[in-house]
């Protein structure tokens, strides 16, 4: 199947390695539980208990892609599970990654069997593009409905200049500066954007100022409490906001955007206004060593240089057990 790049994903574009994407096992960790949710919310055949373990045979990544971007899986080349012979999970995950480069995704020099043997750095940068590009279509698609922009491609950027025009009109005074902004760990933005897309929602007297690690941790719960609340599909963990985790951040807020233009009256338009674009600052690079540059480089958190320097998931909603 054919596709154009003109995906929803930003053609200007920085760069960083899959190295600079990944830290430590904490992290890690987090991000296999967060996008294991994501896939269990998808309604696809197979359950995922573990990422790294049952996704190497390739199908259960041909059936999330069928969702993401229906059409695109060649099913009569796919093998189904129980798979005894291994070349033919090669072959599935092959297929896995030449869809990748059809949408578009940053793949340099990564292979099939990069997935069957359980590469972590590769398999979650693979499926932080992928969660990114339905994000970024389900924004694209409901704003083509909804407003004058139709066709325009939605960018990391626009997401970012929407929730700051949405909390300066508001009345509020506090922004984010990029998706990585320290300042979001004391979690008062947040929940500004969420009393901003509904004005009851939030209960200040039960927010702190954010200035301790428990009141941050306090207030980093309660977003996410408030955001499932209103029907957001939240993946993340309060320590994600803590640590204002971009990739994290981004899709909180996207989640956010993409309730809020679900609702009657409500317009993306101030997303234009180019006023409210923080300055620009000078992308970092990242050099890798042999496996960082086996997985090439992936597209920047925030697509544009001038929201950030270093640079939903669907509307069903999976249950957490690990935040009440």
């Amino acid at each position: 199947m054919n596709f154009s790049c003109r995906n929803g994903l930003s053609a200007d574009t920085s760069k960083m390695s899959f190295a600079e994407m990944m830290t430590d096992d904490a992290q890690t960790s987090r991000e296999e539980r967060c996008f294991r949710l994501w896939i269990n919310s998808l309604g696809t055949a197979t359950y995922v208990n573990n990422v790294f373990e049952d996704i190497r045979n390739g199908w259960v990544l041909l059936e999330v892609l069928d969702k993401v971007s229906p059409g695109s899986v060649n099913w009569k080349l796919a093998s189904k599970p129980p798979i005894k012979m291994p070349f033919r999970k090669v072959e599935n995950c092959n297929q896995v990654i030449q869809i990748g480069k059809d949408l578009c995704f940053s793949l340099v020099n990564v292979a099939g069997n990069d997935i069957v043997q359980g590469n972590k750095k590769l398999i979650l940068a693979y499926l932080w593009q992928l969660m990114r590009f339905m994000m970024l279509q389900l924004l694209k698609n409901l704003r083509y409905h909804s407003s004058h922009s139709r066709g325009k491609e939605i960018t990391d950027a626009d997401i970012l200049k929407w929730a700051n025009n949405k909390v300066k009109k508001a009345g509020r005074t506090s922004r984010m500066e990029s998706f990585k902004d320290k300042n979001l760990s004391n979690g008062i933005f947040f929940l500004e954007l969420l009393s901003a897309v509904e004005p009851r929602v939030v209960n200040w007297t039960v927010v702190t100022k954010g200035e301790t690690d428990e009141d941050k941790k306090l207030n980093a719960t309660y977003i996410i409490s408030v955001a499932r609340k209103l029907g957001c599909s939240i993946f993340l963990l309060p320590e994600d906001i803590i640590e204002a985790n971009q990739k994290m951040i981004l899709t909180l807020s996207a989640s956010i955007m993409y309730w809020s233009l679900q609702q009657p009256g409500d317009s993306e338009s101030s997303a234009a206004d180019d006023s409210d674009v923080p300055a620009a600052s000078p992308p970092a690079s990242g050099n890798g060593e042999k496996e960082e540059v086996l997985v090439g480089e992936v597209s920047d958190l925030t697509v544009d240089d001038a929201v950030s320097d270093a640079t939903e998931s669907t509307h069903v909603e999976e249950k957490d057990p690990d935040i009440k």
